[in-house]
């Protein structure tokens, strides 16, 4: 069945084919590694998830590169401010390197808890110098870079276009610029490809310019080429990756050998929070351990990625994501009530949702309509274990863990009970298994006054707090 995908470079939904046949190569950009990673960032992994996961139940295999950028991005991606590396380590007093590492970890903690799939290979920017200096070199000897006093740049004029992905006119840019240009570039949207390093600067290495370090662009384009090749399939990442970092990493490719890497160029639109930006200025950007503390699941937050189509902007409240962590829920419920059904289905029945799903996720992935489908099943009034396997067939895609259900619920519903009120739950069962109904209703109203709801299920007694 035809993947359809939109291609930021074509501006449209193209039918995806991979350029080797059973095999998609991907690359995505990473985080940049000098704080913690907020729901805002996290949105972007879901969606580079549900992608893999969709060529994946498509039947490919997978060889996906994530960078982590642990050097040479600047607080502005106008080769502007501090290393945010260098910067993060002065303000906690710590080797940058084992700030890289303890956010590094963290980000993969928290990948985890998201049941995001860990791409093949993950590639560090400090562990690739060698390879990005070969890079540049080669731009320079092909005649797209040139050297100034603060380091090398590459000359975006030698290019046929630039930009590719995005609309904005450069010309007109240039014409209008409130900016101050370094007057040693030749044009004002020339971006570093390496850069020299003042005497501070602790993350340098040797390189024919002297001490310096690489610019933040040149990582993708020389990790993504060692692994992937010079073209690949897919390259993804935020929107704010459309009008610079991406557009630099096409410029690159094509200084260096006269391709754009990528055959499709994928972004996913940004969250916003309570209808506006995310700032910490703010005080509104949140970390997937905050929304724990506030009771909402890592995964009832990627459920709520499902809400919205990748490219829509998507708005955060805690209202919704509650809402959300109710609605995963009752999906789990729901499953765990088909895996206790004996109903038969027939077969077309099955595979008519199967086909529904395929063509929903393949269109773009289009995770809100996959979701409407997910639900029908969830809610037939026919129980049956046939359906419980639909749905974890479906969860290949979701990655919610629904197999796992019954864990979740039960770790939900566990609380402290005090040794009085356990006392009481102790004498209130045995004066049920003595058929001492009175006594198990005046127990049960007296454990109310005290704050606790007993219920009575098949599977035996259960308390909550009220």
């Amino acid at each position: 069945m035809k993947i359809k995908l939109y291609n930021t470079l074509t501006k449209s939904k193209d039918d995806f084919t991979p350029l080797n046949v059973n095999e998609v190569r991907m690359y995505s950009c990473g985080p940049t590694v000098y704080s913690f990673a907020h729901i805002g960032n996290f949105r972007a992994y879901i969606f580079m998830d549900t992608l893999r996961r969709v060529l994946q139940y498509n039947g490919y295999k997978m060889k996906h590169v994530m960078n982590i950028t642990d050097v040479g991005h600047l607080e502005s991606d106008a080769d502007e401010g501090e290393d945010k590396m260098e910067k993060a380590a002065r303000k906690e007093n710590k080797d940058p390197y084992e700030i890289a590492k303890f956010y590094t970890d963290k980000f993969l903690e928290d990948m985890n808890k998201l049941h995001i799939e860990t791409p093949e290979i993950i590639a560090k920017a400090t562990d690739h110098i060698p390879e990005m200096l070969k890079f540049v070199q080669e731009i320079i000897a092909n005649g797209y870079g040139y050297e100034t006093s603060k380091g090398i740049y590459f000359d975006i004029s030698k290019l046929d276009k630039y930009p590719v992905l995005s609309n904005r006119n450069v010309d007109e840019q240039i014409a209008g610029a409130r900016v101050d240009v370094d007057p040693e570039k030749r044009n004002p949207y020339d971006f570093a490809l390496w850069i020299k390093a003042p005497e501070n600067h602790i993350m340098k290495w040797e390189s024919p310019w002297g001490l310096s370090y690489p610019g933040w662009h040149i990582e993708c384009s020389a990790m993504g080429r060692k692994y992937l090749g010079e073209q690949f399939d897919i390259h993804t990442g935020g929107v704010d990756h459309i009008p610079t970092h991406h557009e630099n990493e096409i410029a690159q490719s094509k200084g260096a050998c006269g391709k754009i890497p990528a055959k499709f160029w994928m972004h996913v639109e940004f969250l916003q929070v309570d209808g506006g930006k995310m700032s910490k200025s703010l005080g509104n950007v949140y970390t997937i351990d905050e929304l724990k503390q506030k009771g909402i699941e890592p995964l009832a937050y990627k459920l709520f990625c499902f809400t919205a189509h990748y490219r829509t902007s998507l708005n955060f409240t805690f209202e919704g994501a509650l809402s959300s962590q109710k609605t995963l829920n009752r999906l789990r419920e729901g499953y765990l009530k088909h895996t206790q059904g004996n109903e038969s289905i027939e077969n077309s029945i099955i595979e008519e949702y199967k086909t529904r799903f395929l063509e929903t996720i393949n269109d773009d992935l289009n995770m809100p309509a996959a979701m409407g489908i997910v639900w029908e099943v969830v809610r037939n009034e026919k129980k049956s274990k046939q359906f419980a396997e639909l749905l974890l067939e479906f969860d290949k895609v979701l990655g919610i863990d629904l197999e796992n259900s019954k864990k979740y619920l039960d770790e939900q519903n566990k609380i402290d009970i005090p040794e009085e009120i356990q006392e009481l739950l102790e004498k209130r069962k045995q004066a049920r298994e003595n058929k001492d109904w009175a006594l198990s209703d005046s127990i049960r109203d007296e454990l109310k006054q005290k704050g606790y709801i007993v219920k009575d299920t098949k599977e035996g007694m259960t308390v909550e707090k009220l």
